[in-house]
């Protein structure tokens, strides 16, 4: 199954963006009223230029307390993001993320951003693929 495939059987709409500068606690505010895990971060809303990831913050307030709630997003954002295309294929994204320990990855087109994918939506994704190869042999095994 490719990329476009997964955003399209997605129910959600658009990718939820905050603006660099906002503060940790109102991303947080964001990730709990969306029940997300992660949040691009972009100046244009078009364009990822980093993402904030509950993981991200739990970790910051493990290491500082809750102090680091006033810090900026900017600060603790993932700048490095790992992306992918729509015609990349889910099992290559499902390596991605594994070896990188992440679970969201934006989707680019034409150096915009199209959509995320979540490690759910690919691992959804691959069950569907392998309950399908497995109905098609079951089918050709009893001579269907």
């Amino acid at each position: 199954m490719l990329v476009h495939q997964i955003l399209k059987s997605k129910s959600t709409d658009g990718v939820f963006t905050i603006k660099p500068g906002t503060s940790v606690a109102d991303a947080a505010t964001v990730l709990s009223n969306n029940r997300i895990g992660s949040v691009i971060i972009s100046a244009t809303g078009k364009t990822a230029d980093g993402i904030l990831s509950e993981r991200d913050i739990v970790r910051e307030l493990g290491k500082r307390g809750p102090a680091c709630m006033s810090d900026k997003v900017d600060d603790m954002m993932t700048k490095n993001l790992v992306t992918c295309s729509c015609d990349d294929r889910a099992d290559d994204i499902l390596k991605k993320m594994t070896e990188g320990r992440f679970r969201h990855m934006p989707v680019i087109k034409d150096g915009e951003m199209v959509g995320l994918i979540t490690i759910g939506d690919v691992v959804k994704a691959r069950l569907t693929e392998l309950s399908m190869e497995k109905e098609a042999l079951e089918g050709m095994i009893m001579g269907h």
